[in-house]
């Protein structure tokens, strides 16, 4: 038996409740389920209800998902005490030898919600346009220091009063030289992109 196993480079996905992140797990997992080997650990309060999502889009076995119900705030269980994250990360890997990557979909944050490194070694967080052009005036720790921000739902742009190309000059002042993407989740626009961007950052 290897007992040097090489663990799952683990990707930490948060925002706010309604932006997108179970829409965008979706259509990142699609778009590398056949290159690697790949699982998602979804949290929710008091359901699973986003891995059920998940199974009935067909996104991956059901093996490969794991919902996690956290009982109470979710930024505790990524952050503050991620113990049953760690425990779902460790259940996921020992179902699937050779896992690459390993999605963990938080129950939703505000900006200030931070990964813990001992969960996350990759960070997204994810707005949308729907939030208000100003969100990336607001700063906050997710949204300055994550490894990748994306603004979903940039169709939805003309219909909320937001000038895409002014929050865009914002988002460049608040990230400096980190990325960031202007994606539309359930069409698929810029995922690409974003998938390239997270294999990069895990060395894949």
């Amino acid at each position: 038996m290897n007992k040097h196993k090489r663990s799952a480079v683990r990707i930490g996905i948060g925002g706010p409740v309604g932006a997108g992140k179970t829409s965008l797990t979706a259509a990142v997992v699609k778009d590398l389920r056949d290159r690697f080997s790949v699982g998602v650990i979804t949290n929710d309060i008091y359901t699973k209800e986003d891995a059920e999502a998940l199974m009935r889009m067909q996104v991956l076995p059901e093996e490969r998902l794991i919902g996690v119900e956290t009982g109470g705030c979710p930024h505790t269980a990524i952050r503050e005490d991620a113990s049953i994250n760690l425990a779902a990360v460790d259940e996921l890997q020992r179902r699937i030898e050779g896992l690459d990557l390993i999605f963990i979909e938080s129950g939703g944050d505000n900006l200030s919600a931070t990964f813990s490194p001992e969960l996350a070694d990759i960070t997204v967080y994810m707005i949308d346009v729907a939030m208000g052009a100003d969100i990336p005036r607001k700063r906050g720790p997710a949204m300055m220091k994550s490894d990748i921000l994306l603004v979903n739902k940039t169709d939805l742009a003309p219909y909320v009063d937001v000038d895409l190309a002014s929050m865009e000059s914002d988002l460049k002042v608040a990230r400096e030289d980190r990325p960031y993407f202007l994606i539309q989740a359930k069409n698929n626009l810029n995922i690409e992109k974003v998938s390239q961007a997270i294999t990069e950052l895990a060395g894949l």
